[in-house]
């Protein structure tokens, strides 16, 4: 066993590496709160989580809220064994119902202590290593349509050629902004029509019928699945859900009701690598495809993104976002970095990187 001893939670500022982050309804932000926390355990081990979110309007969290839920939790955990995920998932929903985005951070934590433990990179754990490298994307920030495709021209020299194309406002100009992008990338290029459920219903159905015939994923075109199932039965355009889908019924909600073949996972949207593992080997059974991701983040982040990634069947990986390449600040050692558009996991046990803790100065709580 590896029992909690304590556990410690910092905050950090995560600075957009290319000026401000837009996406529909005017959220816009040139730097995000991100939250870290570091449990420590009666036998000398530590494990690293970090939640952050977009604000308060992408998604029912906040980073206040995060910071208060892991505060309220996190006295039940001390003296559990951190390497018995059930257990400690247990322990938390007793506490507290949904709060996933504090859930993660703790369950990442977890994991990077079950993986020190076991001597194991987390990816080999939750499947293993199915690729060596696998492809990322980048998220195209909503402006007009030009400064959009000089982005993509921008960042394609880095050997990006995925993107999400930030949309959902009105949905003329939005048709623009694809047609803008589309018209500077090659045919091997991917692009995903991301609205984060901006449009109204009424502003979807417009929206496809212009973009009818591109060739693009539509992502989350409304906030409800429900509307999201209307819109798809107006459009031959391939359907990727995200916010809504935040269990197993809402799965299969997203793929029998509303059609979707993608399927984007945020780990702080279903509580960890644990929930978003569930979803995956869910998903892969569906025939679904997927992105793997979290609503923001920096190294920590990054890593546990890069172990779901990284385990999940090639022909279901759509791509995967590493965060430490959009952001400015860097808090780790041996930190997994992108090479030429691509990512890959370490192989060091846990989540496989070192947190340079003067960088994050003294915790904003310590519960022991």
């Amino acid at each position: 066993m590896s029992r909690i001893t304590d556990i410690e939670i910092y905050g950090y500022g995560l600075t957009y590496a290319h000026g401000e982050y837009a996406m529909s309804k005017g959220r816009t932000a040139t730097q995000q709160q991100s939250t870290l926390v570091r449990l420590r355990t009666d036998d000398g081990l530590e494990g690293w989580g970090e939640s952050s979110t977009l604000a308060g309007t992408y998604l029912p969290a906040f980073t206040e809220g995060t910071r208060e839920a892991i505060r309220v939790m996190a006295p039940a955990l001390i003296g559990e064994d951190a390497t018995n995920l059930v257990r400690i998932h247990q322990i938390m929903a007793s506490i507290l119902l949904d709060q996933n985005s504090a859930k993660s951070a703790i369950d990442i934590a977890c994991w990077d202590i079950l993986g020190k433990k076991a001597g194991l990179p987390i990816a080999r754990m939750i499947g293993g290593i199915a690729q060596e490298r696998f492809p990322l994307y980048e998220a195209v920030p909503l402006a007009d349509p030009q400064a959009m495709a000089d982005f993509v021209k921008t960042r394609r020299e880095t050997g990006v050629n995925r993107w999400q194309v930030k949309v959902g406002n009105d949905p003329y100009d939005d048709a623009s902004r694809l047609n803008e992008v589309l018209s500077i990338c090659d045919s091997s290029a991917v692009i995903v029509a991301d609205s984060n459920g901006g449009w109204t219903l009424p502003q979807a159905m417009i929206a496809v019928r212009e973009c009818e015939g591109m060739d693009i994923y539509l992502e989350q075109p409304c906030r409800d699945t429900a509307d999201c199932a209307l819109v798809k039965r107006n459009t031959a355009l391939p359907l990727s859900m995200d916010e809504s889908v935040t269990n197993a019924a809402e799965l299969y909600r997203a793929k029998y009701e509303a059609n979707a073949c993608a399927l984007n996972i945020k780990l702080a949207r279903v509580g960890g690598i644990t929930g978003a593992v569930s979803m995956r080997n869910q998903a892969q059974d569906l025939g679904l495809t997927m992105c793997i991701e979290d609503v923001w983040g920096g190294d920590v982040t990054t890593a546990a993104v890069a172990h779901v990634a990284a385990s999940t069947r090639p022909e279901a990986l759509l791509h995967a976002a590493f965060f430490n390449d959009w952001t400015v600040e860097k808090i780790a050692h041996k930190a997994i970095r992108s090479e030429r558009g691509t990512g890959a996991v370490s192989d060091a046990p846990g989540l496989g990187v070192e947190v340079d803790l003067p960088l994050l100065g003294k915790p904003l709580a310590a519960i022991a």
